[in-house]
């Protein structure tokens, strides 16, 4: 037996498929029914809008096989939606400011206890300080941390921050810290014995930070139990260039540093 499609109709006078083309703004089209020519101008829901070379608006619907295009039929469609332009961020989740200039440097500082500590604050919160006009020094250990905080000599217009190691109740850091008193300076810190552990240990590929023996440098003790060679600047590099945002460090330490910041920049 023989089969029959449901469309009997000829192929003769079955109506050829034409492309679809987006009205994008600009696009030149013709209306074969009135001879109208002109530019879209604006494309709504159901109908599209030209102007002509007079300068005269017409507004037709969009219709399959409706228009020609350099004398050949198309069927003009809505253009997709552009997608909404979200704001950039920063390496801490703030909103980018494109182009900024880094400002003047203020008179406060932020301190941090030694290179590595300062390098990972940069990583991540590089483009809010230099906008900000904040400059983040090392002080190479935190022991004489009264003096320095006297000798900065921290006021109204020349706030002082200071980001610990290990500042955790009854620890060496905690008793130093509390010898400042000043107003205009803000001492905080995290409770991780090195700056290292307050990486994420997914975003550097390990399981979690080792316990490392009490009396044991901390640094070579973790490249000890990872296998890694105990070179601790090079371990630290290594460390370093798995940050990639905020999103690889651990809130204890996001968030003293974000305190920081407001500390200092804050107006009188």
């Amino acid at each position: 037996m023989r089969q029959y499609s449901p469309d009997l109709t000829p192929p003769w006078k079955k109506p050829s498929s034409v492309p679809e083309v987006p009205a994008d703004p600009g696009l030149v089209v013709e209306e074969p029914g009135t001879g109208f020519c002109g530019a879209v101008i604006r494309c709504e829901a159901g109908t599209v809008t030209l102007e002509d070379r007079f300068g005269k608006h017409r507004v037709f619907p969009l219709e399959p096989r409706g228009f020609l295009l350099e004398g050949k039929p198309v069927t003009l469609v809505r253009p997709a939606a552009a997608a909404p332009v979200r704001p950039g961020r920063t390496a801490s989740g703030s909103v980018a400011v494109p182009g900024a200039r880094a400002r003047v440097a203020r008179a406060g500082r932020i301190y941090v206890e030694g290179r590595h500590d300062a390098e990972l604050v940069e990583r991540v919160w590089g483009d809010d300080l230099r906008v900000e006009g904040v400059v983040v020094e090392y002080l190479e250990g935190v022991d004489d941390l009264p003096a320095v905080v006297a000798a900065f000599a921290p006021g109204p217009d020349a706030r002082l921050g200071v980001l610990v190691d290990h500042l955790v109740p009854g620890s060496k850091e905690s008793r130093i810290a509390q010898a400042v008193t000043s107003e205009h300076a803000l001492v905080l810190g995290h409770p991780y014995i090195d700056v290292w552990e307050a990486v994420k240990p997914s975003s550097v590929g390990i399981p979690s930070w080792p316990r490392v023996p009490h009396g044991q440098d901390w640094k070579t003790g973790v490249c000890r139990a990872l296998g890694w060679p105990e070179n601790t600047g090079a371990a630290w590099q290594h460390v370093l260039s798995r940050v990639r945002s905020y999103k690889d460090l651990e809130p204890a330490l996001l968030g003293r540093v974000e305190e920081l910041i407001d500390f200092v920049t804050a107006p009188e």
